[in-house]
Formats: structure tokens, sequence, C-alpha cells
């Protein structure tokens, strides 16, 4: 197969873990035969520093041209500082959401057998934890209205659905929930906004359609709660914007890092794939970002080309990164060292050879990483 995909490192430590995941597509290429090209382009602070604006005209055109996105992180700790600066770094990342139209996020949260510890949860509650969270993407409080009064002192943010918006996202989540444990929870607060009545009053009309599917519904307080305490409930979570952002920031407490969860977002015509976690700028450029969350996104993004076999081996030398504990600080207090580039290493090595079990960690550590 023959891909061009437009890769957006981006802030911070983006450009850092995306060449991880570049490196691991490169290998499954190689071992596949695939054709895999990847153009480059500028988002995000990056952007701003270059051509002025977060997401400028010839980004916008590269992706157009590829088949699919790659995005590292976004973000500048000096934005953070100036609330009021108007251009931000996040724009560059809402943009690219408005452009492509990109409406479905889909999040996977797994508990990893090898890293159970690494949770501040206790193992019994997060064992064998396995759930999808769907974010609706391009609407609600992040793209609606945004009002300063003229005295500086009053501000509104307009929070807005209407039915297609919820629909299109919601058959996604019931397809999905039947091909696992058929099961559906909408998180809302449906007493209160009204635009999580519609929300729910979209999913009850919608259940009957899918009469194999059991739907639950959940304030997003309560799921918050439910999602710390007993997360092995959940299957499929269906949310709109702010609450997904919310929820699969809490879910990285149960997977022990926020650094091993990835994401994928879809329009009908193009998909991006990202890690979760923000640009982390006071790690950039010191080994210590974790990678697997970018080489686990690029692994959903061989899964949205049907590449099943591809991705099952690129997953496959994730689990073997953690069970051997070939991870960044975040996850390993066993072994010293272990950088972000020596994490790639070992699970490309793995690509190219699968049937091979690395416990000497010797090459690792002086850089050649070769599975022995």
């Amino acid at each position: 197969m023959k891909l061009n995909i437009a890769v957006l490192p981006g802030d911070g430590i983006g450009p850092e873990v995306t060449a991880q995941a570049v490196k691991v597509l490169k290998a499954i290429a190689m071992e596949f035969n695939h054709i895999f090209t990847f153009d480059y382009g500028v988002v995000g602070a990056s952007a701003i520093d270059k051509t002025g604006v977060a997401l400028p005209q010839e980004t916008i055109t590269l992706c157009e041209k590829a088949d699919a996105i790659l995005f590292g992180a976004i973000g500048n700790a000096v934005y953070d500082m100036d609330p009021m600066a108007k251009i931000r770094p996040e724009q560059g990342l809402l943009g690219l959401r408005k452009t492509f139209d990109l409406y479905a996020d889909v999040r996977p949260v797994i508990a990893y057998e090898d890293i159970l510890d690494k949770s501040s949860l206790k193992k019994k509650q997060i064992k064998d934890t396995d759930i999808l969270i769907y974010r609706e993407l391009t609407a609600g409080l992040y793209f609606g209205d945004k009002i300063f009064s003229d005295d500086g002192n009053t501000a509104t943010d307009t929070c807005q659905y209407n039915r297609f918006q919820i629909e299109r996202i919601a058959h996604l989540a019931f397809e999905a929930a039947q091909k696992r444990k058929r099961k559906l929870t909408l998180v809302d607060k449906a007493n209160v906004l009204a635009s999580s009545k519609l929300w729910r009053k979209v999913i009850q009309e919608m259940a009957p359609q899918y009469p194999d599917v059991a739907v639950s519904y959940m304030y997003i307080d309560k799921a918050a709660m439910e999602l710390a305490i007993n997360p092995r409930q959940f299957d499929v979570i269906l949310t709109e914007n702010m609450f997904g952002d919310i929820l699969s920031e809490l879910a990285g407490v149960i997977v022990g890092s926020i650094g091993l969860l990835a994401s994928a977002s879809f329009s009908d015509k193009k998909a991006m794939f990202q890690p979760i976690h923000g640009a982390y700028n006071k790690a950039s450029n010191q080994g210590i970002a974790n990678p697997i969350a970018a080489i686990l996104s690029a692994a959903m993004l061989l899964d949205h080309f049907e590449l099943y076999d591809e991705a099952s081996l690129v997953r496959e030398g994730v689990d073997k990164s953690l069970k051997l504990h070939i991870t960044t600080p975040d996850l390993n207090t066993k072994y010293q060292h272990i950088t972000t580039i020596k994490v790639g290493d070992f699970i490309e090595d793995f690509i190219n050879n699968p049937e091979e079990t690395n416990l000497n960690f010797t090459n690792i550590h002086l850089g050649q990483s070769t599975i022995i």
C-alpha cells in the first residue's frame, strides 16, 4: 500500500515522540513492503514563530494532499501566562479539527497488565479495564461564541449542539459498541444544561436502532468518580467535547501515564492521529518523553487503512517494551537511562525481529538496541 502521511510534530515534546512514531511506521513499511512517504509541516507555537499564525495555509494544503495526518503535541507555557493573547498555539489544533471537520475523536483506555502498579489506583480496581471514549470534537464550548464585556469583567462562552452533530458521532459509537461488549454510556449533564438535554433526547431516540446495545446514562460528575472507582464497568463512553477532554485526561491515571494514551480523529474524508498529551515543554530535549502514545496512534493509523496485521505487530512491540521495562522514566523505576529514542528503537527492532526476546539490555543502553 502507498500512503502519503502529513507529519505535524508541533511543539515541546511533540517532535521527539512523533519521530519515534515515524520510525515505527517506516519499519512496518519495510517489513510488509508498503510505501509510506512523510511530508512535514508546522503548527502551533512553532508555526507562530515562523509564520505569525498557528495554522498556516501551507500546512493546510499539505494535509489536504495527504492520506492521513500524524500529529505531535501543541502548546507553549509562554502563552499560558497570557490568557488574553489573540494568537495562541491551540488555535492550530482547533483549526485543523474545524478545517477537516474531524468530528469524531476515539480514545482507547487500556490498563496494561505489566504496569498495573504504575497507576495511583488499586490494581483490583483497574485490572482488565478496556474502554473506548468517543468524544465529539468540532462543536460545544470550544467552538462556541466567546464574548468579553467592554469593561473586561464579564465573559461568556456558548455551548451549542444540533441533532446532526450528535447523531453522526453517536452512530459511530453505537457501531463500535456492537463489536465490543455491547454497552454504551452517554455522559452528559442533562439535569442542568440544555445542550446535554438534547444529547440525551437524541440518544434515547436512536437507541432502538441498536437493540443489541445496552445504553446507560451518567452525569459528568458521577462519571468522573466512577471512572476512578470502577472503570471496568465502562465499555464505550460517548460524550460531548469538553467532557470528553476531561474524562480522557483522567483516564491517564488508570493506565499509569498519560504517555500511553493514543487517539484518532475522523471525518468522512480525513483522519488525524495523535497522542492525547500536551507539549510538556519542560521535558523537551531531555529524552524523557514517553513515545508510546504516539506509537500507538500510529497503530491506529494502520487500523484506519485496514492494515490490521501491521497494527497488531506494533501493539505487540509496545506490550513487549512494557513487559521488559523498556520505558521512559514516567513508568520505569527498574532501569535507568532508557530514553525516548531507545524506546522507539526497541519497538522498531521488535517489528524486524518479532519472534525474538530481548532480555539483555546492554546494547539498548549503548544505543544500539539490537534484539538478541
